[in-house]
């Protein structure tokens, strides 16, 4: 029985061997031990396997202790394990992917600004390219339309196109240096724009005449909106200002031509919307005054030309000497060279000789004073330029009464149609009586002249003048009064409900009837 015990506990394994009977029973205990710890060995090389993200780990065959065959005790050991397995791992990422970002980072810092983001444009040369639009928006269809129109319009704007193209090469400059240190030398680079601009305003004085007065006295009036270069500060309002001082004459353009002709009104709105446009250019670009580059060298205005030549050198040859120069010479060095002998020849003064002791030499006859030559011939003056004739005459439907001096009976009363337009210009000291119904009167540039009227369509009208009176004794329905210093209307009973229109103007009184025949003066 104990040998089957035995074979049974050994698991077939091993068997013992055969022992006699009454053997000593530490031999059997021995046997035992040696079973039992090889069959423990065998168990441990087949089944204890564990996992290890490591690699697998294989007890030891020698040292089987019995707490390893706990299976709490192997839980708690893995799971230790495991979680110092998971510190180390997480350590490793968190360093491989801190030294990738600070790698990207460096690398987006220095190479993707500037592979990705455009480098800004200079302001100076977005400034240039934004009045290069105003000049191919605007401005160009403003140059199509007076094309259209013809005559003095189209001649005058082409004066105003250059003074546009000044302007734009100004900037253009201006956008490349710095301001010049001197108020001149800025002055010099100015001077195309404000030639242009002169010849712009020459052109309408020259035709005054012309039947597109009001078209040429628009642009004329507000072509010194380029001069906001010069404005030290805030000059976006004096653009809007020479705006508003050319709308006084495009209103008129509009109220002549809204129901006749629409390339009027296009032209109109073409010329405002080129200034309303440099109002906004400047306002964007030059808030606070003209921008200047400030890189590079100063602006240095073009040199002046050079001096002429030279004249011509004398040959020596044509000089002459005049007698023995040489003679001449030595007798002047040989009486220097005497000394003192040089004074023996003088003579002594005496008292006798001496005028102020002795007063007999007064009386005497006055030392000699070389004649006085006065100029009898008187300088020659310019010659005065002679006064333009006056006249007064009609040319189609205009009559032009102008450059009249002291004339206060001047009259319009034979072939007065209702579309005439009566214009006085350069008048002095002059009355003119326009007898009948007609369109409208236009004085410009007179002083101390009067004008009386019966009957008018549109308006009677006063630009530049001084001290000017007018009367009507009829219907008028407005009264427009530009750049005018002194000004009395007198009012018929019709004529109360006139419309005044002011403009840069003082010293304007109105002057209604009253029932006796008198007038009552309105400031």
């Amino acid at each position: 029985q104990e040998d089957d015990d035995i074979t049974a506990e050994g698991g077939g394994t091993a068997e013992p061997p055969a022992t006699p009977v009454g053997r000593d029973e530490l031999a059997l205990r021995r046997h035992r031990f040696f079973s039992d710890l090889l069959q423990a060995h065998q168990a441990g090389a087949e089944h204890r396997v564990h996992f290890d993200p490591l690699g697998p780990v294989v007890a030891g065959g020698c040292e089987v202790e019995s707490h390893l065959r706990n299976p709490a005790v192997e839980i708690d050991s893995l799971l230790n394990r495991l979680e110092r397995v998971t510190t180390r791992l997480e350590e490793s990422v968190g360093v491989a992917s801190e030294s990738l970002l600070r790698q990207s980072a460096s690398q987006t810092t220095v190479t993707e600004p500037s592979r990705l983001l455009p480098s800004p444009e200079p302001t100076g040369k977005m400034s240039v390219a934004a009045f290069s639009d105003i000049i191919q928006g605007p401005l160009s269809q403003y140059l199509q339309l007076s094309a259209k129109l013809g005559g003095d319009v189209t001649t005058h704007s082409r004066l105003v196109e250059k003074a546009f193209q000044a302007q734009s090469q100004f900037l253009s400059v201006a956008s490349q240096s710095k301001a010049p240190s001197n108020q001149s030398d800025i002055m010099k680079l100015l001077e195309p724009t404000s030639t242009q601009i002169i010849a712009v305003m020459d052109f309408f004085e020259k035709n005054r005449g012309s039947p597109h007065f009001n078209h040429l006295n628009a642009v004329s009036a507000s072509i010194s909106a380029l001069s906001w270069v010069t404005v030290p500060s805030v000059p976006a309002p004096y653009v809007k200002e020479m705006n508003d001082a050319g709308q006084f004459y495009t209103n008129r353009v509009l109220k002549d031509w809204k129901e006749k002709d629409k390339t009027h009104v296009d032209w109109v709105k073409s010329w405002i919307q080129t200034l309303t446009e440099l109002q906004q250019f400047v306002k964007q670009y030059h808030t606070t005054g003209l921008v200047w580059g400030g890189k590079g060298a100063a602006a240095v205005p073009p040199p002046p030309p050079g001096l002429p030549p030279p004249p011509p050198v004398l040959p020596v040859g044509d000089i002459a000497p005049s007698g023995d120069s040489t003679v001449d010479r030595s007798a002047l060095f040989k009486d220097i060279n005497k000394g003192e002998a040089v004074t023996s020849t003088l003579k002594h003064v005496t008292p006798d000789m001496q005028t102020h002791k002795n007063t007999t030499l007064r009386t005497g006859p006055a030392p000699f004073k070389a004649p006085v030559v006065t100029n009898t011939h008187r300088p020659v003056s310019a010659p005065k330029v002679a006064d333009k004739l006056p006249s007064l005459h009609k040319d189609g439907k205009k009559w032009i009464v102008e450059h009249h001096q002291g004339n206060h009976s001047l009259v319009i009363e034979d072939n007065v149609e209702m579309n005439n337009v009566v214009y006085m210009f350069n008048c002095h000291d002059s009355t003119l009586t326009v007898k009948g119904k007609l369109n409208s009167v236009f004085l410009d540039s007179c002083r101390k002249s009067s004008v009386v009227f019966d009957n008018l369509v549109s308006s009677v009208e006063f630009v530049n003048c001084q001290s000017v009176q007018m009367q009507v004794l009829g219907k008028v329905p407005t009264i427009s009064i530009d750049k005018t210093d002194g000004c009395q209307m007198y009012l018929s009973p019709e004529s109360l409900d006139v419309e005044i229109i002011s403009s840069k103007s003082s010293e304007m009184n109105v002057l209604v009837p009253k029932g006796n025949g008198d007038y009552v003066s309105t400031a």
